[in-house]
């Protein structure tokens, strides 16, 4: 009996002494780190810092939104230590470099103006694929009656985005196209295109997720409303195909692969090279461990298990 209860307390001491350690590594470990790129990971980006320098607190990291462009250039030109893209990776890219880690995942969404006359109509009906296609692509349909069949002569004012994104990339990518085919009027950013569609009754665009949907409430940006697809093109929006209410439903439709891919896509932090910042491989350890427990939260989507440990592997 006494032996055990000696050998309970040695492990115990020695369960203390390794937390401790532990402790005193996260709060003495020192360091920087860049970050800059996608709108679409910005914010996922800002919260997993906020919550690891609470464990981290020496370690000083810098983050700013510009475009997946912006990102990936940064990176390989050694402007940051981390890009955030929200795309695939080009093999131009992967071979100047580029050492992408999947991190997280989400979606881009149509989005209309809240004001739009035809608002009602156009929710029922929900927007086709070759409806999209000659919106964005072709340039066809220029009047809200030719897209949506409504009584409504008016012009469809067709926005899009003029930075190079992620968002941009993974919307034409769902027509078969590249972002320079997009057309409409350019703004830059997501919360610029944002805003150019809720100012304009008679505008479309699209978002990411963490623009289109409020953080805190989950519920659609004042202003906007989000447009179904309708997936079997029958020309209404179907009770298996409206997800779209709050975020944790859309959320759920993503992580079921109900959402098609594209729109829907992993998010990036790019690397240039395998990196040998202690700094940098912990915090993106920490993201892929820890720190996916604040993913859903902030309106993301986990990773599964067997892609997180591939990515582990990485570092």
């Amino acid at each position: 009996m006494r032996a055990i209860l000696v050998s309970l307390i040695i492990y115990l001491l020695f369960i203390s002494l390794t937390v401790d350690k532990e402790l005193f590594a996260q709060k003495t470990m020192s360091g920087q780190i860049s970050i800059s790129g996608a709108f679409a990971l910005y914010p996922m980006a800002q919260k997993w810092v906020d919550e690891f320098n609470k464990i981290y607190p020496n370690i000083r990291i810098d983050v700013s939104a510009g475009g997946a462009g912006k990102g990936i250039a940064d990176a390989l030109g050694g402007m940051v230590d981390i890009g955030m893209v929200s795309r695939e990776i080009y093999p131009a890219e992967l071979r100047k470099g580029a050492y992408p880690i999947a991190v997280t995942k989400d979606a881009v969404v149509a989005v209309v103006s809240a004001a739009n006359p035809g608002i009602k109509d156009i929710l029922i009906k929900g927007i086709k694929k070759d409806v999209g296609n000659n919106i964005w692509i072709t340039g066809r349909y220029k009047n809200w009656s030719q897209a949506f069949g409504i009584k409504s002569t008016n012009e469809i004012h067709v926005y899009t985005r003029s930075d190079a994104s992620g968002a941009a990339e993974m919307w034409a990518k769902y027509y078969g196209k590249k972002q320079e085919d997009l057309i409409g009027v350019g703004v830059f950013g997501d919360p610029g295109l944002l805003l150019a569609v809720s100012k304009d009754p008679l505008g479309i665009g699209y978002n990411n997720i963490g623009y289109a949907y409020d953080a805190r409430s989950k519920k659609q940006q004042k202003g906007i409303k989000v447009v179904p697809i309708d997936l079997n093109n029958n020309g209404k929006i179907d009770p298996d195909e409206n997800f779209y209410e709050s975020m944790d439903d859309l959320i759920a439709a993503i992580a079921t692969a109900k959402y098609p891919s594209p729109p829907a896509r992993d998010l990036y932090f790019v690397l240039k090279g395998k990196s040998t910042n202690k700094a940098v491989n912990e915090f993106i350890k920490w993201v892929l461990t820890d720190g996916q427990k604040f993913v859903n939260q902030a309106g993301y989507i986990t990773l599964s298990k067997e892609k997180i440990a591939a990515e582990l592997k990485k570092l």
